[in-house]
């Protein structure tokens, strides 16, 4: 309505200042500078005439609402509500056994998830206590108190009452209710804290609220599940699980992304990953992984791209190259099949589509990849089209680009030692290539980056020099080499870009707990 009003007053000043008084001219100046004929203008006041009548309406509407809140505050002052002693002793349940007491008393603790009330004698609350949802209907006295009248949104209650099944209800259960307590109140202005216009930076400013949504709480649920698959993988396969530190003196993925920071008067980061302790482990343990958290200071912005993620690695000795490929391949899968068995109705809600990706995956050398790009015009530089050249790293955009046509996973092999870290086993036939592997996934791209680590000292050295790294704060990596050096090789998979792919979801940030990344560091 304003909107309309300061475009009226605006023709008003342009018929003022436009017209020099005269009425039969036919046309008046319009706020935008231009002539604008008098059936317009008629059009525009009556336009302004509706929405004042409807803001007149919304506002006495808001009045005689305020107006009955305050009679029925004043009526629920003298309402009480006991429970009564003489019913079956109420026994605690979680809402996800509800199906075990139907028929039965019984006391829920939760948040009110959703609220509607009818009329002054019935409410209907739909109950979340983070194992599912619940209705639970509140009549009489019981939605006439004045907790029952100032109730919101995200109020902890508990309610007592008798289970009934309902298909209708959400979850398929009705509590009926015969007392209720307020355990922690919520004020009205709960519902101002978000809506479906909130812009990005709100939505992470009010993460804590946020995830208790019915999305969000669902991601964390199956992030915890797809967790339990991954270890549950490696158990299964014999792997122990180990924990590596995450404040050391030593980089992996270079130095332009390392945090930095005074570790008791030495230099210290942030670990980049937890790799090459990972290889001092496997002559101790054999196959071994960890999950912990990496850090990268990179400023990139892009939608897979954290300053802070759940960083899952492992490693193994006395493997070829194509060992590691079927082992990334079969750990991909294996995970993937165990949610679908275990959980499919909570997938379902994010991803009713998803499927367990075809074994085997195809595989492709980088130097198919270029050619692939150059076939199918994938630009390194769309505005000049300039090709890719072997040599050259494809970027995430292009690299999604090509996966999404291909429509498969890919294991894209051997890339150039120029453009990989200094630890990856020189290809034999080819030195220099390195047996190095990332997993490109439809929608996401890469999730998984591995290779087959350097196991002679000698070259490891050659290593260390080639990308300017003092080897000295590295000599227990290289005393690997020196007692009982062996192939192994490993991999990393960045557990949000996992997420991501079987959960069908856009962004890294929204498969995190509280996101980290550049500019990001609250709440």
């Amino acid at each position: 309505m304003e909107k309309v009003a300061d475009e009226v007053a605006a023709v008003k000043i342009g018929e003022a200042e436009g017209n020099d008084g005269k009425e039969d001219e036919g046309e008046v100046v319009g706020p935008d500078g231009k002539k604008i004929s008098k059936s317009a203008l008629k059009k525009l006041k009556k336009q302004q005439e509706i929405e004042a009548k409807k803001a007149a309406k919304a506002a006495e509407l808001e009045k005689q609402k305020a107006e009955d809140q305050k009679k029925r505050l004043e009526e629920a002052a003298s309402i009480t509500i006991e429970e009564d002693k003489t019913l079956p002793t109420a026994k605690q349940i979680k809402i996800r056994e509800g199906a075990a007491h139907e028929g039965k008393r019984v006391k829920v603790y939760a948040w009110v998830h959703r609220l509607r009330q009818q009329g002054h004698n019935l409410a209907f609350l739909v109950l979340r206590d983070g194992t599912g949802f619940m209705q639970a209907v509140l009549s009489g006295n019981l939605a006439k108190t004045k907790e029952a009248v100032e109730l919101s949104r995200e109020a902890a209650v508990c309610v007592y009452g008798t289970l009934v099944a309902d298909a209708r209800a959400e979850g398929g259960r009705e509590l009926q209710a015969d007392y209720w307590e307020l355990v922690g109140p919520s004020p009205a202005e709960v519902e101002n804290i978000l809506n479906l216009d909130s812009q990005p930076d709100v939505l992470l400013d009010n993460r804590h609220m946020v995830i208790r949504g019915t999305n969000s709480s669902t991601v964390l649920k199956l992030r915890s599940i797809i967790t339990w698959a991954f270890r549950s993988h490696f158990f299964d396969k014999g792997f122990f699980e180990v924990t590596p530190p995450t404040l050391v003196q030593t980089q992996v993925e270079g130095g332009s992304t390392l945090f930095k920071f005074d570790y008791y008067g030495e230099q210290a980061y942030l670990t980049q990953s937890s790799q090459l302790y990972l290889e001092t482990c496997i002559p101790s343990v054999g196959d071994c992984f960890c999950l912990l958290p990496s850090f990268r200071a990179e400023k990139s912005r892009t939608r897979r791209h954290l300053s802070e993620f759940s960083h899952l690695e492992a490693e193994m000795p006395f493997i070829t190259f194509e060992d590691l490929l079927n082992i990334i391949e079969d750990m991909v899968c294996d995970v993937a099949e165990r949610v679908v068995k275990e959980h499919p109705d909570l997938l379902k809600l994010l991803n009713p589509s998803f499927a367990p990706p075809k074994r085997p995956f195809k595989r492709m050398d980088y130097s198919d990849a270029i050619q692939f790009c150059r076939e199918h015009d994938i630009y390194k530089d769309k505005d000049t089209k300039t090709h890719f050249e072997f040599g050259d790293d494809i970027p995430e955009l292009p690299e999604r680009t090509m996966t999404d046509m291909i429509g498969e996973p890919i294991l894209m092999c051997r890339f150039p030692a120029s453009l990989k870290s200094f630890y990856m086993q020189k290809c034999p036939e080819n030195p220099v290539l390195t047996e190095s592997v990332d997993l490109l996934m439809p929608g996401v791209g890469e999730i998984v980056g591995g290779s087959m680590r350097m196991w002679d000292k000698d070259e490891l050295l050659k290593g260390y020099k080639r990308e300017g790294i003092d080897a000295t704060p590295y000599y227990w990596y290289t005393d690997q080499r020196v007692y009982g050096t062996c192939p192994h090789g490993g991999f990393g998979l960045g557990m949000e870009r996992y997420l991501c792919w079987m959960l069908n979801q856009e962004h890294v940030r929204d498969v995190c707990l509280y996101p980290r990344y550049v500019g990001r560091c609250k709440p």
